[in-house]
């Protein structure tokens, strides 16, 4: 059935950088959309660390939303600076940015991006507190979405946005997520110029890399003056599980993830010590590289769950930018939902095969260490 352009109801699921930048174009463009999301509320969870945002993706999505000044008030072109590091602590590299630097890449508090975006929408445009569950066909076209309250919600198109664990992936395609080699275990230190100078010094304005072979330790400077520690286990799938480290125990965690990078240089260990929050365990995964499905009327998916990919900085940035190019395919068609959809889902295929790519490339070097890193950015300057 083919569903006219002018009024569709259009129904979002998840409220990321990409279900809310599409809200927002969608809004600017005059057509409604509701976005609905299982978060109580917009405080009800920590929203992690910072992004950085890229000329041609995640900036151009919010200049395609209008909202490109709002954004150069929380942008932070030193986020861009980078100090890399050996395990032995030996200094291997660093770039600082300087004043008068072009916003190629300019970082973003993950939270200060997500308000920005809900700001920009009318309240009625997010649902909060709403669990998808699942989506059956409507006789005439178009799906009624299930939600675990017991509440339903009809569209004519409905788009997954929610992410790795989508449960609007399987109205398209049966591929799921597949773990790459990496755990990761999440924490941070607030207020670090206050609580912790010497870190905060030694960390500088950007990001701290610490990589080895096996293990890798990173901590990233946020606009609220924390930071965020990442660390990093190279081991398979169900390492978090088996490793006897205690998680829900933020003290015998710290403990023991402490004695883990105690054969490092000092101050890893100092990072680890520092961290008030909670440490928080993340299996890394990715979808299979050039997934594509059929086309489904009233159904498509953007970001995570149409391409889940390693998490070195694009995944965010494809995101919005699938947003983005599906709000305009949206806006502008002249002919009807399932081609404007379908016309969408073509160029998206192709450009997130692309990143995807390089991104389990880049994974690949990350893991190698910071040896295999410094000689990239060597190959990468050479070739300019």
């Amino acid at each position: 059935m083919n569903v006219p352009l002018d009024n569709p109801r259009i129904a979002i699921v998840g409220g990321g950088p990409g279900g809310l930048t599409l809200a927002r174009v969608l809004h600017v463009h005059g057509i409604d959309a509701v976005l609905y999301e299982r978060d109580a509320s917009r405080a009800a969870r920590a929203q992690g660390g910072s992004l950085d945002l890229h000329v041609e993706s995640g900036q151009r999505a919010l200049r395609e939303a209008g909202l490109w000044e709002e954004f150069l008030a929380f942008a932070r072109a030193e986020g861009q600076d980078l100090r890399l590091l050996d395990p032995d602590g030996t200094l291997l590299l660093r770039q600082d940015t300087p004043d008068d630097a072009p916003l190629s890449r300019p970082e973003i508090d993950r939270a200060d991006l997500r308000e920005l975006l809900i700001d920009s929408l009318p309240q009625s445009a997010v649902v909060w507190g709403r669990v998808f569950e699942r989506a059956t066909p409507l006789p005439g076209g178009g799906h009624r979405l299930h939600f675990t309250d017991g509440g339903t919600a009809d569209c004519d198109l409905l788009v997954g946005a929610d992410g790795a664990r989508s449960r609007v992936r399987p109205l398209l395609t049966d591929a799921r997520p597949f773990h790459v080699g990496l755990n990761t275990v999440e924490s941070g230190i607030p207020d670090i110029d206050r609580t912790h100078p010497e870190l905060a010094a030694m960390v500088g304005r950007g990001n701290y890399w610490v990589l080895g072979a096996d293990r890798s330790l990173s901590a990233q400077r946020n606009g609220n003056g924390g930071v965020r520690v990442h660390l990093g286990f190279n081991t398979p799938e169900g390492w978090l599980d088996d490793c006897g480290i205690p998680f829900d125990d933020r003290k015998r965690a710290r403990a023991a993830l402490m004695e883990s990078f105690a054969d490092w240089a000092p101050q890893c260990a100092a990072l680890i010590e520092a961290c008030e929050d909670r440490f928080v365990p993340r299996p890394i995964m990715m979808l299979p590289i050039g997934l594509t499905w059929a086309p489904v009327p009233g159904v498509t998916l953007l970001g995570d769950a149409a391409h889940l990919m390693p998490p070195v900085g694009e995944g965010a940035n494809m995101a919005m930018l699938d947003a983005v190019e599906l709000g305009l395919a949206l806006a502008t068609g002249r002919g009807d939902l399932v081609a404007a959809v379908r016309d969408y889902e073509s160029a998206m295929f192709e450009r997130a095969a692309v990143a995807a790519r390089e991104s389990a490339d880049i994974l690949k070097t990350l893991m190698s260490g910071a040896r295999g890193l410094l000689e990239l950015f060597q190959r990468q300057a050479g070739s300019r």
